[in-house]
């Protein structure tokens, strides 16, 4: 799974503040509030980096998000803790979502300090299923789902072939958890947290919004420069997620004021919460009328809209393929759930979409 999205069509954006000045450095921190450090640590994506926090928590921390699991990661961890992070215990670890470059060193940090995980459950249950598919054969699912997409049978073999790859990049999962739940107040040392919880890039992404720090620390739910893939997946094919998506975006906008300094997993905090939300929303409008107005011209399987959704060339490159394809069924599904569009199958199992 990836946390970006292909690249939308490019529009006039909101100006957005940067307040907290460079990254900290791999293996050093960044004070963004008081007790409130910032982390990065590397990637190895075109999306080089994934920010972590450390929240003072007493004598302990408190840890948001983990890091992929790799052996730069390791490593990294293993020159912050005794250094910036003052040899401290880690209280508990929580993470803000399932996938790998947020969850990827949880297992190592939560054995190693003996401390809770904390996530909300669709998201360790949805963790737990994904790594247990590692080493699979990839499942006749699918291969059905990319083949109603219209894929060729070269696009099929490879993904065949990288199936199964999660739980190589996630280090083995503690077998309990403590729950998260949507509106749960907790204290993180002298200060209270509220858990907001967003839906559409994951089943059950936990944000967490502290109103005496005015801070919110957004994970891939609000990223300012880039934008959070938004897909449907062969394991719910019917699924709307641009539909919970956008009920996120209003829910955060409503949930939590402007004047927060925004923590995000990506790129730098900033300021400007509300604008970006819209933003984030007027993207998907803009894809969503030039998908309409592409199924009004003509049937259109998932393949045929990536220039109605997206800047970039998508032929060629399997990765973006798989990601297109997903965000292209995300807003055709949209479409079908509100009456909009219908698809309708062929003798070869290929879905073909119109307007209704």
């Amino acid at each position: 799974m990836s946390d970006v999205s292909v690249d939308r069509t490019r529009r006039v954006r909101p100006v957005l503040e940067y307040p907290c000045g460079e990254p900290p450095a791999t293996g050093a921190v960044s004070e963004v509030a008081p007790g409130v450090l910032w982390i990065r640590m590397p990637l190895p994506f075109a999306l080089a980096q994934i920010n972590l926090w450390a929240i003072r928590d007493g004598e302990r921390w408190t840890l948001v998000d983990s890091g992929l699991q790799t052996p730069e990661t390791a490593e990294a961890w293993r020159q912050l803790l005794p250094g910036a992070l003052e040899d401290r215990a880690v209280r508990r670890l929580i993470v803000t979502h399932m996938h790998p470059d947020h969850v990827g060193m949880a297992g190592w940090l939560t054995r190693k300090f003996g401390c809770d995980l904390w996530m909300t459950r669709l998201e360790y249950l949805n963790c737990r299923v994904l790594v247990a598919d590692t080493g699979r054969e990839a499942p006749d699912d699918g291969v059905r789902f990319y083949r109603r997409a219209g894929w060729n049978e070269d696009s099929i073999e490879f993904y065949r072939t990288r199936f199964g790859g999660f739980g190589k990049s996630t280090y083995k999962l503690p077998d309990s958890f403590r729950r998260l739940r949507d509106g749960e107040v907790f204290d993180i040392g002298e200060h209270s947290w509220r858990v907001v919880v967003g839906t559409g890039h994951s089943p059950e992404h936990a944000c967490l919004y502290c109103p005496s720090l005015k801070l919110l620390i957004s994970g891939d739910q609000v990223l300012p420069r880039i934008s959070s893939n938004v897909s449907v997946f062969p394991t719910e094919p019917q699924a709307d997620p641009l539909g919970d998506w956008m009920a996120s975006l209003a829910k955060l906008k409503r949930e939590v004021p402007d004047d927060v300094l925004v923590l995000p997993a990506h790129n730098e905090p900033f300021r400007g919460l509300h604008a970006r939300l819209d933003d984030l929303a007027h993207g998907h409008e803009i894809g969503l009328e030039r998908l309409r107005r592409s199924l009004a011209d003509r049937r259109c399987r998932a393949i045929d809209v990536f220039g109605a959704l997206f800047a970039r060339k998508i032929e060629g490159d399997q990765h973006l393929l798989s990601m297109a394809t997903g965000e292209s069924m995300a807003h055709l599904n949209y479409l079908v759930a509100r009456g909009e569009a219908v698809v309708e199958p062929d003798d070869q199992g290929v879905n073909w979409y119109r307007a209704a």
